[in-house]
């Protein structure tokens, strides 16, 4: 097979890294990718906005099968272009992409799905949105968030109305992520653990990916603003008992069914982000491709051929698919520019790679990089996310921080404290 990634952040690494290691993938392209990518594959500098350019090169090189890492060309309708031209792609077309693309579609298609979420308003207008955070009926701290893609950092929890208001002005007069704040959501802050649970489907049948817990917060102990994620890890004790078939019950399979019985069947990767309450798990949001960095955690641990299982669910015969997993545990630390997830500087040069990967349980997964001559520069906000895999948490979550102190670039941040939850046994 020949294969197409479109993307170029960690994620797509992840998924470019897993697909090298199939049998079936004669060769790997990437477009654009980035400056670790293309030690793994052919890497185009084609945008991953310039839908037509991507479908040319997918003809001339006589692509058999392209995967769309990103959530904005999903949102875009790339999915639906390709499939029109008779390309197979893996990735849902632009109006299942709205699960993502539109928290308040999102919300809606719960409500008249039964999918259990928190209770939420819907608000077209900064002024009508302040009134009601004034009303005796809210309750703090409450979620506000902007209603289109804000790159994982259109939520904020505010905790009283002061910081509620703030957060609404910033989203829709300051217009702080754009068009993504024409609405808002002000929804009911749920409680308990967060987990993510990814799926595979063709539309029909469903196979469940490994759970991970995603950090999103800047800095340690959930302090600071969110971020596009600052580090994953996945071990079989994030779900206990029976809730991984609870979730598929109450949540995956409705959603599955209910985008199929509305005219817009999802074939990809489907991203629950859920809260564990006393009640039960409950959605926060969802997203329609693999999750970053949680993908970096999940991949790894995917023993059987993922070429094979994207081809599957390309072809609709995800049935006849059996995923295999590793029992053992897997922690990615993300390594992120100074001053992210703000306004951060590029350039910088990163050292003490070589030295990182002679751990044999070591990947480095590849997001702000660019190779200038024989060496590296950050270009980005997450630069590197530092994976590990070891036969328990405890094991991985050491062999994670030993590569990133051999790792340096100027002003490089990263959270100390990805895997601590799970080690405390608060998971």
């Amino acid at each position: 097979m020949r294969i197409l990634v479109v993307g170029s952040g960690g994620r797509e690494h992840a998924i470019v890294w897993k697909l090298k290691k199939s049998p079936r993938v004669r060769e790997l392209f990437c477009a654009p990718g980035n400056g670790g990518i293309a030690r793994d594959a052919v890497c185009v500098p084609v945008p991953v906005g310039d839908h037509g350019a991507l479908l040319d090169l997918a003809r001339t090189e006589r692509i058999d099968l392209v995967v769309i890492g990103p959530e904005a060309p999903l949102a875009e309708g790339m999915a639906d272009l390709f499939r029109k031209h008779g390309v197979p792609v893996l990735g849902p077309g632009r109006e299942a992409a709205r699960l993502e693309s539109s928290k308040v579609f999102a919300k809606e298609f719960m409500t008249r799905h039964g999918v259990p979420t928190g209770a939420f308003t819907v608000h077209d207008a900064a002024d009508e949105a302040l009134a009601r955070l004034a009303s005796s009926e809210v309750r703090y701290p409450i979620v506000v968030k902007a209603d289109g893609l804000a790159a994982g950092k259109g939520v904020v929890v505010a905790a009283d109305e002061a910081e509620a208001g703030d957060a609404v002005r910033r989203i829709m007069v300051q217009r702080e992520f754009g068009a993504a704040g024409d609405r808002i959501i002000l929804e009911e802050c749920l409680f308990g653990t967060e987990a993510s649970f990814i799926v595979f489907t063709d539309g029909e049948t469903v196979v469940p990916a490994v759970a991970a817990q995603d950090h999103k917060a800047a800095f340690d102990d959930d302090q600071g603003p969110n971020t596009g994620g600052m580090g994953a890890y996945s071990n079989d004790e994030i779900l206990r008992g029976d809730l991984p078939e609870i979730i598929m019950k109450r949540i995956i399979h409705p959603v599955v069914r209910g985008l199929r019985e509305e005219g817009c069947p999802f074939q990809g990767m489907l991203y629950a982000g859920l809260m564990l309450t006393a009640g039960g798990p409950q959605v926060l949001e969802f997203n329609v491709r693999m999750g970053d960095p949680e993908g970096q955690v999940i991949l790894p641990r995917l023993e059987s051929d993922f070429a094979a299982l994207c081809e599957a669910i390309c072809a609709g015969r995800l049935k006849d698919y059996r995923a295999e997993w590793s029992r053992g545990a897997t922690v990615c630390v993300v390594l992120a520019s100074g001053g992210y997830p703000g306004t951060c500087e590029n350039g910088k040069t990163i050292s003490g790679l070589e030295m990182a990967e002679e751990d044999g349980r070591i990947v480095l997964f590849h997001s702000g990089t660019v190779r200038e001559g024989a060496g590296l520069k950050t270009h980005g906000g997450r630069v590197l996310g530092v994976t590990a895999t070891a036969g328990g948490l405890a094991d991985a979550v050491i062999a994670a921080y030993e590569a990133v102190n051999k790792i340096y670039f100027e002003d490089m941040h990263y959270r100390r404290d990805i895997g601590a939850k799970g080690l405390k046994g608060a998971v």
